[in-house]
């Protein structure tokens, strides 16, 4: 006799149904987007710095780390400090889910695990569609001639976990539960990424690091590079690069102090450098966002 089988239907919680824009902005310190307003939810990230959204005619000042949603058709704005260069991350989206309106004008503290997912979109977004380095205004999205494969679905479906599980950490805040994702680094990881940052301004070599986080060399090697897929001062180095932007963007010190303040050897190799992981001497970086749409 033949088995019967169940088959369950699943809950759908949250279905993104259409991508609308993906941007990752990293704008002057004087940057300054006008109010808009559109039938569809937008995510503003403050990945690095501060910026400051407006909605509904109110200032929502957003601390790095901090992530705030537009319902549809709400009037909103985006703006810099006016003392710190940021980087933003934004998506806007269709969704229809009732579950939404859990997130009608909220601001929440992204966790580690979280922000990892605004990576992922962007990367996949990059992946997928022929996105300007920097424009505000963009209004719709080129596939690439030849786009990741599956790259809108894992955006989705990137989004879509985020959002879950957002609403997990929101709703079970006093619970010790852990999330089913893990955080990437573990604590050797960890370690060494703080010292990177807190050293930024330093030259530092791999033993001294090793020394400083007392950790075995060959370990810290295999380790950084299973969690992070790079090596340890390829990851300081991209840290002094993004630090090297803001700053340019920020434009208080020239390239050479900028060279003087990240510790690099010549003002020459910093723009090497610069343009091998960018693109873009320092120079042409600054003169693109100064002559970026606004």
């Amino acid at each position: 006799m033949a088995k019967r089988y169940y088959k369950h239907k699943i809950e759908k919680l949250i279905v993104v149904e259409d991508i609308v824009t993906i941007h990752y902005l990293q704008p002057e310190k004087n940057f300054s987007f006008p109010e808009e307003k559109h039938d569809f939810w937008e995510i503003v990230y403050a990945d690095k710095g501060p910026c400051i959204a407006r909605a509904e005619g109110k200032d929502i000042p957003l601390s790095e780390g901090e992530m705030l949603f537009h319902k549809p058709d709400i009037g909103h704005a985006l703006k810099a400090d006016g003392k710190k260069a940021p980087s933003i991350f934004i998506i806007t989206f269709v969704c229809k889910s009732r579950a939404m309106r859990f997130f009608e004008d909220k601001k929440i503290k992204l966790s580690k695990t979280l922000s990892k997912f605004v990576y992922y979109i962007t990367e996949e977004g990059k992946n997928t569609f022929n996105l300007p380095y920097f424009n505000p205004n963009l209004t719709h999205m080129e596939l690439k001639d030849r786009p990741a494969l599956g790259g809108q679905q894992l955006i989705k479906n990137y989004l879509e976990i985020l959002l879950i599980n957002i609403m997990r950490a929101e709703t079970e805040r006093d619970c010790n539960e852990v999330f089913v994702l893990k955080e990437a680094e573990g604590k050797v990881t960890g370690d060494i990424i703080a010292l990177l940052r807190a050293s930024i301004g330093e030259k530092l070599s791999v033993s001294e690091i090793c020394a400083r986080v007392n950790y075995n060399k060959s370990y810290v090697f295999s380790r950084f590079k299973a969690d992070t897929g790079v090596t340890v001062m390829t990851y300081f180095t991209n840290l002094k690069i993004e630090r090297a932007k803001q700053l340019l963007r920020e434009g208080n010190l020239n390239v050479s102090q900028i060279a003087a303040e990240l510790a690099f050897d010549t003002p020459n190799y910093f723009t090497k450098t610069f343009k091998k992981i960018t693109g873009y001497s320092p120079l042409q970086y600054k003169k693109l966002y100064l002559s970026a749409p606004s």
